[in-house]
């Protein structure tokens, strides 16, 4: 995700002064209405791709009773808006025909209107994890005046720093700062927890990226098939994991399916051998009594046999 440096962010006292609309604040507003050609896409946007159920659900509502909330815009020329909120809404217009949409004008700089539109669809649930994931990214890239790619190796960097992994500072207390403020703001993780569960999101395979991008798989699910080492094996459990809505759980068993078997797991000495081991892994006598009850009955009556002549 190459992003070409941006200039410098402003200044951590300042980005505590950014004030972001909620629900309320929207509604004590009084919008205007613009046409919607007078409205352009920003170049960068958080989400990329739209249920199409959940699409024709809203285009049927706006058709029925209205857009009862505005876009939110800010001006970037004399007539022309770039829109910062509400693409859902936008495209639900767009279908529909409607020539003009009530807005909000706001007057935003770049990284304000960058983190509005984030929040905005963070707190409306409607990113996916992968949206979720590069929006965040982006974010933090405008931030630190970084571009994707540093800001992921920069992650992982402070990652290892803090576990005592290693002992080069990659950052300084202002910019691990600003990283926790922005995580603070714009998610419900910390960014050590966005480190281990979401930046592994986007090592998938690319199948299963883009069909978690798109919506057409969870991504427990996701992670799940990912490990079939095989890609036909795995393209084709990705394809049926979607086409037939198989479980967690269904797809955890098609996986050890697919397992090869092992050569001489069966045999006794194999067997007795994987009894033990797994048992003084499990030191059930210290963590479930009753089921070390249970077991030590059994291992009596195997003593019983072994001493019979």
């Amino acid at each position: 995700m190459p992003r070409k440096k941006s200039t410098p962010p402003p200044e951590r006292s300042k980005l505590k002064n950014i004030a972001l609309f909620n629900d309320e604040d929207e509604k004590q507003l009084n919008p205007n209405s613009i046409p919607l050609n007078q409205i352009k896409f920003p170049l960068s946007q958080p989400r990329r791709y739209f249920d199409s159920e959940s699409m024709n659900h809203l285009v049927n509502s706006i058709a029925k009773d209205g857009i009862l909330q505005p876009l939110i815009v800010r001006p970037i020329a004399k007539n022309k808006y770039e829109l910062v909120a509400g693409e859902r809404r936008y495209r639900a217009c767009q279908q529909i025909g409607l020539e003009e949409v009530p807005v909000i004008i706001k007057e935003l700089t770049d990284l304000e209107a960058q983190r509005y539109s984030l929040i905005e669809n963070l707190q409306r649930e409607d990113l996916n994890p992968v949206e979720e994931t590069e929006g965040i990214i982006s974010l933090l890239a405008t931030h630190l005046n970084l571009n994707e790619e540093e800001v992921i190796s920069a992650l992982y960097k402070l990652d290892n720093q803090v576990k005592g992994k290693s002992t080069h500072n990659v950052m300084g207390k202002s910019e691990i700062d600003m990283i926790e403020q922005v995580f603070a703001e714009v998610s419900t993780m910390n960014w050590a927890s966005f480190v281990v569960n979401r930046l592994p999101l986007l090592k998938l395979p690319e199948p299963i990226l883009e069909a978690l991008r798109q919506g057409k798989i969870a991504y427990t699910k996701a992670i799940a098939i990912a490990k079939v080492k095989d890609e036909q094996q795995r393209n084709l459990l990705l394809t049926e994991a979607i086409e037939s809505k198989l479980s967690l759980q269904q797809i955890k068993e098609r996986i050890k399916e697919l397992q090869p078997a092992k050569a001489g797991v069966d045999t006794p000495k194999k067997r007795v051998s994987n009894v033990m081991k797994s048992l003084n892994k499990s030191k059930l006598w210290d963590k479930e009594p009753k089921k070390w009850k249970k077991i030590s009955n059994w291992i009596d009556k195997i003593e019983s046999l072994l001493d019979e002549k």
